[in-house]
């Protein structure tokens, strides 16, 4: 069989015809078109003066000297830097090659320092490093639940886009069951709860009724901002003291591993829920890969009446997946009222749950690239506060719109060929 060659995508066979790789032009498209916007920025509105990056915080075992860099240079040498990715990029799909993931993300860290520089040349602040490392991993954790439960969702053939109302329902629950009991750990177990309660009646609607999962999807969110909205008026508000002050976890600061230079801080010095989800990923990684219940979900994502004529329970798997899904989604809503403030507030997620299905499908229904791109939205998110400190010539609003310009790119399909699984989203009618 001759190789196929597609544009912008080409495929190329092995000889054996039994492997496929399928090799995408677009992610050397999108970072050249990506290193040429910062070029441009860097010609059009140069900056004269010199960057601060602060990497240690008083109180850190280890003290590290702030670095004091020239911005403009370090603006180019990034644009050179990210061309030089370019290239590897484009080197590697000749070669009818997958792009490895570390050329992306080393693309993007590239790119971030030289757009630091540049912000930051000729102010007398300090980029925090520490500060905007451990502002991103806590903006990312929700978002990291909810990639997590959507992978889980579909690859078992559900699209859910119910992510939204299960974070912000466990939210709702973290923060009323927390407040009783005066107990973060219930009312991570009433997050845990709502969560799957919502994926629940995703599930009866799209898998026994047959309804677009579309469709059950945006009605269940609908739903949800509608019933939190209301019991928030009515039942939080006039009892904020006994339903809506929580008790948050206190951060836990890991020996050793905490007192690493610039890492160490922002990863090692954070709440239980956070570690939680350093672990979620690879598990949810090694379920998926490495076990017979990942291959019968897998199984019946791809092509449910194979999986059916082999004896898997189609509709049994696809309810256990959405159920384990809405209870990895619900330890994200959690974070909200336990973690990060004490308290529920209306709409409080305020859109998290997209932008983490975004990630499934950046991170092409893969668990570590889709908490990869996770991280990356997160970041971008982060950003224009720590911008603002050095008063950066940035817009706040434009960085608040960066994450859902990525996300509008990913879902277009401009970071590289991403492929569904094949029956996701489709009702199995047994025959």
């Amino acid at each position: 069989m001759s190789a196929l060659t597609l544009a912008p995508e080409s495929a190329s066979v092995s000889a054996d015809l039994r492997h496929v790789v399928v090799v995408s032009r677009k992610t050397p498209i999108a970072l050249a078109i990506i290193t040429a916007l910062a070029a441009l920025l860097y010609v059009l509105v140069p900056r004269a003066g010199y960057t601060h990056f602060r990497f240690s915080e008083p109180g850190d075992r280890v003290q590290i000297p702030t670095l004091t860099v020239n911005g403009m240079t370090t603006a180019w040498l990034s644009v050179g830097l990210a061309v030089a990715l370019v290239l590897v990029s484009a080197g590697f799909v000749a070669a009818r090659r997958k792009v490895p993931v570390w050329v992306p993300l080393a693309f993007a860290l590239a790119v971030l320092v030289g757009f630091l520089g540049w912000a930051g040349a000729g102010s007398t602040a300090e980029f925090p490093v520490q500060s905007l490392l451990r502002g991103s991993v806590l903006l990312t954790v929700p978002l990291v639940f909810g990639a997590m439960g959507g992978v889980i969702g579909e690859r078992a053939g559900v699209v859910n886009i119910a992510i939204e109302s299960q974070l912000l329902f466990g939210a709702f629950g973290a923060a009323v069951f927390g407040s009783l009991t005066h107990n973060p750990y219930v009312g991570t177990l009433a997050a845990v709860i709502a969560g799957v309660l919502v994926a629940l009646v995703l599930g009866v609607f799209a898998i026994k009724y047959k309804v677009d999962q579309i469709i059950v999807g945006v009605v269940l969110n609908v739903l949800v901002y509608g019933l939190t909205d209301f019991l928030y008026s009515e039942v939080l508000v006039p009892n904020g003291a006994r339903l809506n002050t929580t008790v948050r976890f206190e951060r836990v600061a890991i020996p050793g591993l905490s007192d690493i230079p610039v890492i160490g801080p922002a990863l090692f010095r954070q709440a239980i829920l956070v570690y939680v989800m350093y672990v979620t990923v690879p598990v949810v990684w090694f379920a998926l890969y490495r076990t017979r219940w990942g291959l019968r979900l897998r199984a019946v994502g791809e092509h449910p009446q194979a999986a059916d004529t082999v004896g898997i329970k189609v509709e049994r798997v696809r309810y256990r997946a959405l159920a384990i899904a809405g209870a990895v989604v619900g330890l994200g809503g959690a974070f909200y009222t336990v973690v990060s403030i004490s308290s529920f507030g209306r709409e409080m997620t305020a859109g998290a749950g997209y932008i983490a299905l975004a990630a499934v499908i950046f991170g092409k229904w893969d668990p570590v690239r889709a908490a990869l791109a996770a991280l990356l939205f997160g970041a971008a998110t982060n950003l224009q506060g720590t911008l603002s400190v050095v008063g950066a010539p940035v817009p706040s609003q434009f960085m608040l719109m960066l994450p859902y310009v990525v996300t509008i790119l990913a879902v277009a399909g401009f970071v590289g060929r991403s492929r569904a699984p094949a029956a996701d989203g489709t009702p199995y009618i047994k025959e």
